[in-house]
Parts: structure tokens; C-alpha cells; sequence
């Protein structure tokens, strides 16, 4: 009966989504913890092991686990290779072991032990027959061991013992021994992604307001001479909204105006005109030599292009004529607009994707993605994706990463937590989040919560953007410089992925009355930038990429604790990965001084209250000496709203 087969029992598997409906995310070069409950009935000894392959492999490569406490178990693994693995948990009844505990109890009780010294000698006996697992040299060392025993067997039960319980011959038959009662669990899908999944900072920019005139249109080599100042920032992804050409029919003017001139650009999410659609290159920007230079230049400094994928149309978009099928049309036969009331897009109308538009819409989209990483982009933004079917996602990007396992996608979807969440599940590297609209402690520290120690933690990778070109936070609007100081501290060091939005550097928030909207947009017109300008915080977003870059518990993400600060204005929250220990505090009023008395986590270290441990001050440098765990601090919005530091447990090596 195959019921009875499965003994023991394997429950609470760590990386289990949904019940493997979709695929749990780790990362390369990074080790995971893979747990799961395992136990059996009675009081034999078990053991159990993580199983894992790239998905369409046949064999499974094995590692053991350790037993953790109250049945649970655990197993690290470091994924050397990006793309779609399997893994599953085995675990069984180790007689050998269990064998080897009671023999020892009974020996040091000094009761006699020569029956189950036969009975040790029948289970090696059947590690070296057939239903055993020893291979030609493990074979050999059994045989060699019971001869051993043959031996022994003149001087005694105590030599014997001696010889059939070494720590040598228990690892042999670990290796060696049939497992008994050998269960397995369902089989789990894990996707591995590169490290840029999880650990990234992003700039973005519209190239064609590089030009440092408001007369001439940007080009991809002003671009290029943009790239040393992102670098110096400490970027690593440069990130554009869509370049593709841009339609003239029912084209936005300045501020989102109904009437354009002929010299106004439009929107660059108006995509398509007779230039050609998302396979194309708006001309005023270049072509695809220049872009290929771009692409390497960007490369020697050290940095990834990431583009929009905006799966929208200008009415003008060569797709309309070709395939009319692809889209929706009203009875008067007019085609039908992009609308979210009250908000209408009348120079952008969207796709459908059933009907004829299945499968001719699905491959030409997948294709239009394969284009451009044959082009050098492993980076996609896609733009709200929540609006597209689920099915198609987890195609589309299944299909990419048959091409290309290292291809990245950012899931801009500021919708209901649900719908977010399914983005992840179907294959969405990173997330947006509400991140941008939690200001206060309490909903900060709910949310991150959440993302970090729920089962989201498994799927969801949400990238902290500060602002974009589509929101300017109240929060921003009204905190002056403090304010951006605030969130770039909160964004930088709370998640493993930010972005900021250029301008943020400046404290640009001149927002249209009433809304979280830029004045002056360049999603409408050219801009002019002077990031050089008095008031801007440059060494601020330096000194966060440079410690994000230095220490290893700033590029995690769900190792994030909150910790005690005794005022309602400052939030304290820790960091931590092996001996790189980090302790942020942030005041969250951009409007005052604020005081407080914190914990130190002497008992992250071990210590006692009344402990003292070395800090060193990551922004000064300097090092020193807290002695306790309460301490005061005072943080000034307008000196600096944050504090970090670096506790060094005893003796643990020096930074």
C-alpha cells in the first residue's frame, strides 16, 4: 500500500506557494534557509534532506538538514545558477542512528549489549546487500568493517562497541544505509533570479530632457554624458520611460493639456506613430547604434538600462492598421481611448487579449520583449501590468526566461494588495508597493511587517521608488529638504531594491494644486535640470549606496527588525547578515527636533542589560562605546533626520 509507505510525516514546507501552484524566489550567490516540519510516530532517530534541480533534470542533487527545535528542520542552499529549479524535502527512519543511541544507553548503564551488537551487525550486513546504498568504495569499507568485527569478536563486547559506534562508521552508514520508510514531499517550483532582483538602486530619468536646453530635444549621447554623475551616486540601474515613437493624434501639451503645440513632445507613453512602434526608436533620439553605445557605456560605468514596457497605443500606432483585431471599437466605429475615470488618456488606446487578438497579440508582445533583450536590456519596468490579464503574464515572462533566466521584471501596480501579490506569484521579479504613502511609524512598521515575515516574503520583491514621474507624495510636497532626507534613509536602507525619480535630488515638489502631481511634468514637455543647485542632497544619496554597497545586511530584505524607540516620531529598525550588525534611526517629523530614548539589542549579541558594546557611527566614522541597553539620542531634521550604526559584537573581526 503506497499509504502506508509514507511513515513519516512532512508538513509546513517554507518555500510552498500556494501548494506549489507557483514559484517561491531566491537569488544566486545568496544562502536560503529551506525548512519544513518532519517527524514520525514512535522515537526512532530520523533524518532528512532538501532535494534540488534545475527543472528538467532528472536527478536531484541532496543537502542535509538540522534539526532546528520542536520538529523542525532546516537546510541551507546556495543557488549557483539563474532559472526555474525544483526542490522537495525527503526524510526517513535512520535505524543505524537510533541503533547506535540505545546500544550506548544500554552500554553505559552496563547492561549487556550482545544482542544488539548482532543486531548493529545485521543492519551493516544490510547496508552492503542489495537494498543497501553503498557505492565500490563505501562497499569495501563495510566488508573491511565487519572483518573488523570477526576480529573483535575474541576480545569482547566493549572492543566491539568500541568499533561499531565511531563517529567514522555512523557517517558511513549515513551515506550507505538503505532509509527506511523513505518519504517524500510533493515536488515545489523555485525560480533562482540574479542578485539585481533583490538588491538594486534606481535612477530614473527622461532622456530626451538631457540635452540642458529647452530648445533642443535629448538625444542617447547626452544620455552617455549623464552616465559618470548617476555612477558617482552609486546607481546601478539607469531606468527610461518608453523611447519608442511617440503619436501626434489627440497628443498632450504642458500639463497634461488637451491642445498641443506643433514643438510639444506628448507623452512618451503615447507609443507609435509612422516611425514605427515598441520595436522602434522615438529619431529624435537616435538610432539603434547610438543606442547600442548607450548600452555599453552604460556597462563601463557600471551600470544596467532598464526600459518601460508599456503595452499601450497611440492611435497612430502601425499595429491599428495592421491589426485591427488587437483592438476595441466603438459602435459609431471610432477606436476607443484608454479611459479610468475620471481620468481619460485620449491619446492612448489600449489592447485587448482575447478573442482575435489570442494568440497573434500574445507572441507579437512576447517578441517585442525578446527584441530588445537581443538589444542588451535584461530590465523591464512594465507599466501597470494589473490592467493585462494574469494569464498572459505568466506566459510571457516563463517565455522570456527560456531565453534569457537573468531577464528582470518591475511590476509598477499600485492597485488592491491581492492583485499585487498575484503579479508576484505569476513571475514579477520586483513590485511596486504603498511604500510611497506609509509615513508614520505605526504604518510603516505594519507594512514592512507584512512584506518581510508573512508568506509575501516569498514572492514579493518590492522596489521602494521615492517618487516617480506619475506621483509626487504629499509628504514630499510640504517637508521641505528634511523630508526628502526622511524617506531616501527610509527607502535605502529599509529595502533591498529603491528608486528615485530625477529632480528628487533637488527637492523638486512644485505639485499641481490639489494633486500628487508634478507642475510642469516632462511626461509633457522638456525640462531643464541644475542637480548642482544649493539645498540638493546628493552626499545624502552617495552616503546610502555607498553603505548599501559596504555592508551585507543593508542588501537584505526580510532580515529586517524593528526595534524599541520611546517616541511615536522615531522609527528604529535593524538589519543584520553574519557579523554585519545595523541599527537605523529615522525621525519621521520633518518639522522638529525629537528625543528619545532607545533599546540597544544587547540580546541580538547575547548580553546582558547591563552590557556594553562598540558602535561605529557609519556617517562620522567614529567609534565608541554604549554601555547598557537604554540610551538617549536627539535627531535634528534639519542637521540630520537619521542615525546609523554599525554594533560589533565581542569578538567579532573589526571593520
Amino acid at each position: 500500500m503506497k499509504l502506508a509507505s509514507a511513515r513519516l510525516a512532512i508538513e509546513g514546507i517554507s518555500h510552498s506557494v500556494d501548494g506549489g501552484r507557483f514559484a517561491a524566489k531566491v537569488v544566486t550567490g545568496q544562502p536560503d534557509l529551506f525548512q519544513a516540519d518532519v517527524f514520525s510516530d514512535g522515537h526512532d532517530i530520523i533524518a532528512a534532506a532538501l532535494l534540488w534541480r534545475r527543472t528538467g533534470e532528472e536527478r536531484f542533487d541532496e543537502v542535509p538538514m538540522v534539526f532546528l527545535i520542536n520538529d523542525r528542520w532546516q537546510a541551507s542552499h546556495v543557488f549557483d545558477q539563474p532559472g526555474d529549479h525544483q526542490i522537495a524535502f525527503a526524510a526517513w527512519r535512520d535505524l543505524f542512528a537510533t541503533w547506535r543511541k540505545e546500544i550506548s544507553a544500554k552500554h553505559a548503564a552496563g547492561q549487556s549489549i550482545a544482542l544488539e551488537l548482532t543486531e548493529g551487525r545485521q543492519l551493516i550486513e544490510t547496508a552492503l546487500g542489495s537494498r543497501g546504498r553503498a557505492n565500490t568504495k563505501d562497499k569495501a569499507a563495510l566488508k573491511a568493517l565487519l572483518k573488523q568485527d570477526d576480529a573483535l569478536a575474541k576480545e569482547g563486547d566493549a572492543e566491539r562497541f568500541a568499533a561499531l559506534t565511531g563517529p567514522d562508521v555512523a557517517e558511513l552508514m549515513t551515506r550507505a544505509a538503505p532509509r527506511t520508510d523513505l518519504t517524500q514531499s510533493e515536488i515545489l517550483p523555485l525560480h533562482v533570479d540574479r542578485p539585481a532582483a533583490a538588491f538594486s538602486a534606481w535612477y530614473e530619468l527622461m532622456p530626451r530632457s538631457q540635452s540642458g536646453s529647452m530648445e533642443r530635444h535629448g538625444t542617447f549621447d547626452d544620455v552617455i554624458a549623464r552616465l559618470p554623475y548617476i555612477r558617482d551616486l552609486g546607481f546601478d540601474v539607469l531606468y527610461f520611460p518608453p523611447i519608442h515613437p511617440i503619436g501626434r493624434t489627440n497628443r498632450k501639451g504642458p500639463n497634461n493639456s488637451l491642445t498641443a503645440g506643433l514643438d510639444d513632445p506628448g507623452s512618451p507613453y503615447a507609443i507609435g506613430s509612422q516611425d514605427g512602434g515598441h520595436d522602434a526608436i522615438h529619431p529624435e533620439l537616435g538610432n539603434f547604434d547610438d543606442f547600442r553605445r548607450l548600452i555599453h557605456a552604460a556597462h563601463d560605468h557600471g551600470l544596467e538600462i532598464a526600459l518601460d514596457f508599456a503595452i499601450q497605443c497611440s492611435p497612430d500606432h502601425p499595429w491599428i492598421k495592421e491589426h485591427p483585431e488587437w483592438f476595441d471599437w466603438r459602435p459609431d466605429g471610432s477606436i476607443k481611448f484608454a479611459e479610468n475615470p475620471p481620468k481619460k488618456y485620449e491619446d492612448i488606446v489600449n489592447v485587448h487579449f482575447y478573442r482575435d487578438a489570442l494568440p497573434g497579440l500574445w507572441y507579437a508582445l512576447r517578441d517585442v520583449v525578446l527584441f530588445w533583450v537581443n538589444h542588451g536590456v535584461r530590465i523591464f519596468r512594465v507599466d501597470n501590468p494589473h490592467t493585462k490579464p494574469f494569464p498572459f503574464w505568466e506566459w510571457m515572462i516563463a517565455e522570456v526566461r527560456r531565453v534569457d533566466p537573468g531577464v528582470i521584471f518591475l511590476a509598477e501596480a499600485f492597485t488592491r494588495p491581492k492583485v499585487m501579490k498575484r503579479l508576484a506569484k505569476v513571475g514579477f521579479s520586483q513590485s511596486y508597493s504603498y511604500f510611497t504613502w506609509r509615513n508614520h511609524k505605526a504604518e510603516i512598521t505594519d507594512y514592512l511587517t507584512e512584506l518581510t515575515q508573512t508568506d509575501s516574503r516569498l514572492v514579493m520583491r518590492p522596489n521602494f521608488f521615492v517618487n516617480t514621474p506619475d506621483i509626487n507624495p504629499r509628504f514630499l510636497q510640504s517637508s521641505g529638504r528634511p523630508g526628502f532626507r526622511t524617506r531616501l534613509a527610509l527607502a535605502a536602507t529599509l529595502g533591498g531594491n529603491y528608486g528615485i525619480y530625477n529632480g528628487y535630488e533637488i527637492c523638486e515638489a512644485a505639485p499641481v494644486p490639489g494633486k500628487e502631481e508634478y507642475l510642469d511634468s516632462e511626461k509633457y514637455q522638456l525640462r531643464v535640470w541644475d542637480m548642482d543647485q544649493p539645498g540638493n542632497i546628493q552626499d545624502d544619496i552617495r552616503l546610502m549606496n555607498r553603505l548599501r554597497r559596504d555592508h551585507p545586511a543593508l542588501q537584505q530584505f526580510t532580515d529586517l527588525t524593528f526595534h524599541t524607540a520611546r517616541n511615536d516620531q522615531v522609527l528604529a529598525y535593524a538589519k543584520r547578515a553574519g557579523d554585519d550588525f545595523v541599527l537605523i534611526h529615522v525621525n519621521l517629523d520633518p518639522h522638529n527636533v525629537q528625543t528619545f530614548q532607545f533599546e540597544v539589542p544587547l540580546w541580538e549579541f547575547g548580553l546582558p542589560d547591563d552590557a556594553s558594546i562598540e558602535v561605529r557611527d557609519l556617517i562620522q566614522g567614529n567609534s565608541f562605546t554604549w554601555h547598557g541597553k537604554n540610551q538617549t539620542l536627539e535627531l535634528d531634521p534639519d542637521t540630520r533626520p537619521y542615525a546609523i550604526w554599525q554594533l560589533i559584537a565581542p569578538g567579532a573581526p573589526r571593520p
